[in-house]
């Protein structure tokens, strides 16, 4: 395997550690992460001013003189799998796809092929320029493998670095649509009696609590108000099914981007749901608010009723802003139909 060589001086008032101050100063065209340039200095391929320098704390001065030597990118452990994708859009530093239901993103020890990233390492090929030294995609989010929707991924490690300071800042925009029992209204009492659920104006739902594994069973996650992580979800209602409201449509966006977020806080605040094994549940229909075709599609609905629906973000490299939609699948699409006769 080669390797490549960048130099370049360090600027007037550098950051304490070496590693930032290096993060800082490397040219941008060297398309190098911290993550990345972390690695390089544990692994002795940077020298100041001619001598090899491996903790990261050091300090470096002004005017230093810095050499890195950058091992091209490796082959993955990974192996690539034919897999049929749905691509929205594609270039030279990311992919953008409408991920299936049933899917699961990243190998796993539960699932170690068959995922998205084994289907990338195929389409993509040759066209991985190497994330973290590895040829092999970069993800950057996730959605559950019983979700469907939009995800992008880089093909770079100028653009994972790039997308992933964006996802760390929250400005990336990602609506998902999905179906829930009852119709979270502002004009319910008991979600406003929910902790950490209040209403902004346009009957807005907004969910802030922290998120953390469930301490019992590890496969869910758990609503805290102290410890956990930041978590802030938004919802509206697009559309009601019944009289009182037995299922809703909703539209629903992201501030933060926790596992299981979406379905966890909904089921928080008392409308999990349609189809969620693990936090929606079966509840009872009443036949007098639907009629029983809707009744039956919405109790043998296989999954979560939830989908990414859009993903906007700027270009990492390129600048330019860009916006996706990917209409609801099929199986929603029927269990609305169901519902609206």
């Amino acid at each position: 395997m080669g390797s490549r060589q960048i130099t370049f001086v360090i600027a007037d008032n550098p950051p304490k550690r070496l590693d930032k101050a290096v993060s800082r100063d490397v040219p941008e065209e060297a398309a190098l992460s911290r993550t990345r340039l972390s690695k390089v200095i544990s692994d002795g391929g940077l020298q100041i001013n001619g001598t090899v320098v491996t903790d990261p704390k050091a300090k470096v001065a002004a005017g230093a003189e810095v050499l890195i030597e950058v091992e091209e990118a490796g082959e993955s452990h990974i192996g690539p799998e034919d897999i049929p994708l749905t691509v929205i859009y594609e270039d030279d530093d990311l992919i953008v796809v409408n991920k299936s239901a049933g899917m699961v993103v990243h190998p796993a020890p539960g699932s170690p092929s068959g995922t998205l990233v084994n289907a990338l390492m195929h389409h993509c090929g040759d066209n991985l320029s190497g994330v973290g030294g590895i040829k092999r995609p970069g993800i950057v989010h996730r959605i559950d493998k019983e979700t469907s929707g939009l995800l992008v991924v880089a093909k770079s490690d100028a653009a994972h670095q790039g997308l992933a300071a964006q996802f760390e800042k929250h400005t990336v925009e990602r609506y998902y649509r999905a179906l829930c029992y009852g119709a979270p209204a502002a004009t319910d009492p008991r979600v406003r009696g929910v902790k950490g659920a209040n209403f902004e104006p346009g009957n807005i739902l907004k969910i802030t609590t922290q998120l953390a594994r469930h301490k019992t069973d590890r496969q869910r996650q758990a609503v805290l108000f102290q410890g956990g992580r930041h978590a802030v979800t938004r919802a509206r209602i697009v559309e009601t099914f019944g009289e009182p409201a037995a299922v809703s449509l909703i539209e629903c966006w992201l501030e933060t981007g926790r596992t299981h977020q979406i379905r966890v806080h909904m089921a928080h605040a008392g409308h999990g749901l349609v189809g969620d094994p693990t936090y929606g549940g079966k509840r009872k229909l009443s036949a007098k608010a639907l009629p029983q075709k809707g009744i039956d599609a919405v109790q043998m609905f296989q999954r979560q009723a939830l989908h990414a629906a859009v993903l906007g973000f700027e270009h990492p490299i390129t600048g330019e802003m860009l916006r996706f939609e990917a209409p609801l699948p099929q199986d929603m699409r029927e269990l609305l139909s169901a519902l609206q006769q």
